[in-house]
């Protein structure tokens, strides 16, 4: 147990794990909202196929995607790396950084790691509030298709009321949160369980070998494929990320026992229904719900939208202050908004900066099925630097059995990879810009540390040597002011 979790009182363990299914579930917890569409669309884009192998191929991916990348590589094994209690890629960089600090070369190829991970989770930041509010706003489409013209400027109205309330911090935040999250989750299991009882048949997609058939049947799309799937699993870095708001315990417990069953309730729910009703394709979330429950399902989605992005910009504002204490970035005024947690922070310039980068996503792109265009690169990109540094950090700093765990983490990093070069296909389609994000953020960083060191190498350079003055002081009279000094 880390020093964080002793900060962690068990009767307040209920509180905290509710508290972290509103602010660390959100991201997540929304890809239901669009990911298994994209998905299936993708993979009868060929037209090979009937619709049904295509949504027991994709549930078999989505699946053993959120079981391997989020459960056993973040949940169970990365979160374990907390650098006194704080999670995110700074913290993993930091925990190398002792451990290399006599080798100049390895120290700036953490360094580099460190940065370029931090980099691709701001552009992840600005992609996933833009993506979330736009996906549960197009259930307008649904309800009354003629308030279509009124998708984005609703969209925009939710954005800008999410970063006004940013500054309140998430122990406030959390507790308005993560009941309305906890209700989320309820209703995504209660939907998909329903419409998994009617077709039962769909459970077959547990079977792993299912998700490998399909892939080999579709080479020709297999890359757009994998390229949906990688959205379900959006969300896993902003759980590592957001550690020091609330600890390992309640963030791990709330996965196990409510988010990640009610997911995967709801992807077979979905999957069931398009096996039933091919025209469901159209929105098979909202499609799950009876008449009567759209509306309140559609404005459930609107809150869950918007804690949604508050995950990836809480991560956001801790990675910042963990570059200020690290020295990557200039100071910038950070403000601590609760008396317990040292990890609940909030940065106006960080809140500034996203939204005005997430009020322009939505005005280029103006829908969620655009966007999934542009989504992808950086979350990957920054799960396999994750990989990585927590590789050195387990097996080099904690001493894990190299044996057991190289092999583990060399799979998770082929795994990472064979994502992130799925979704290097859609640089040209959009994937373009969150690369942009994050190679103007490396360069400042990079820029800022490499100033740093010039300068404490210049002052070191001119300073007298500590021999030299207390020579200085045996042979010379040294002035001596009477006083408590």
């Amino acid at each position: 147990m880390s020093s964080h979790q002793a900060h962690h009182p068990h009767k307040n363990m209920l509180v905290l794990i509710i508290g972290a299914i509103g602010v660390v579930f959100g991201d997540i917890g929304t890809s239901p909202l669009y990911a298994l569409k994209v998905a299936v669309e993708a993979s009868i884009s060929d037209g090979s196929g009937s619709l049904e192998p295509a949504v027991l191929g994709i549930l078999s991916l989505i699946t053993w995607a959120l079981l391997v990348v989020v459960t056993l590589k973040y949940v169970m094994i990365i979160m374990r790396a907390d650098n006194h209690g704080e999670g995110g890629v700074f913290a993993l960089t930091a925990l190398v950084l002792g451990k290399v600090a006599g080798n100049p070369r390895a120290r700036w190829l953490a360094i580099v790691a460190g940065t370029l991970g931090a980099s691709l989770f701001f552009g992840d930041s600005m992609i996933t509030p833009a993506i979330s509010v736009l996906s549960a706003v197009e259930g307008l489409n649904i309800i009354a298709p003629s308030l279509q013209p009124y998708i984005v400027p609703i969209a925009l109205a939710l954005i800008s009321a999410l970063f006004a309330v940013e500054r309140f911090g998430t122990a406030k935040v959390g507790v308005v949160f993560g009941p309305i999250m906890v209700v989320w989750f309820i209703s995504l299991a209660l939907l998909g369980a329903a419409e998994v009882a009617r077709n039962p048949q769909v459970l077959q997609a547990l079977n792993p070998m299912i998700a490998v058939q399909f892939l080999m049947a579709h080479q020709a799309v297999s890359i757009a494929i994998l390229g949906a799937v990688v959205l379900s699993v959006t969300g896993g870095e902003a759980l590592y990320a957001d550690m020091g708001h609330f600890g390992l315990q309640p963030i791990r417990r709330a996965w196990i026992f409510l988010v990640f069953p009610a997911l995967l309730l709801n992807y077979f729910g979905q999957g069931a229904l398009l096996i039933r009703d091919a025209s469901a394709l159209d929105n098979p979330f909202y499609r799950l719900a009876p008449d009567w429950a759209l509306v309140p399902l559609l404005l459930l989605a609107f809150l869950a939208t918007i804690i949604a992005s508050q995950a990836v910009i809480s991560g956001a504002f801790s990675i910042a202050n963990q570059a200020v204490q690290l020295g990557y970035i200039p100071r910038i005024r950070i403000r601590h908004t609760s008396a317990d947690e040292i990890g609940q922070v909030y940065v106006s310039k960080v809140n500034i900066v996203l939204f005005i980068g997430v009020v322009l996503l939505v005005l280029m792109f103006r829908s969620s099925e655009s966007l999934a265009s542009a989504y992808g690169i950086s979350v990957t990109g920054a799960m396999a630097i994750d990989t990585v540094l927590a590789a050195y950090c387990m097996i080099a700093i904690r001493g894990w059995n190299k044996a057991l765990f190289i092999p583990i983490f060399a799979a998770l990093f082929a795994i990472d990879v064979f994502f992130l070069s799925a979704n290097m296909f859609k640089f040209f389609d959009g994937g373009w810009l969150p690369v942009v994000v994050a190679l103007i953020t490396l360069f400042v960083m990079i820029a800022w540390i490499r100033g740093r060191d010039r300068l404490l190498q210049a002052r070191w350079r001119d300073a007298v040597p500590l021999k030299d003055f207390l020579a200085k002081l045996s042979t010379e009279s040294t002035m001596r002011v009477k006083g408590t000094g």
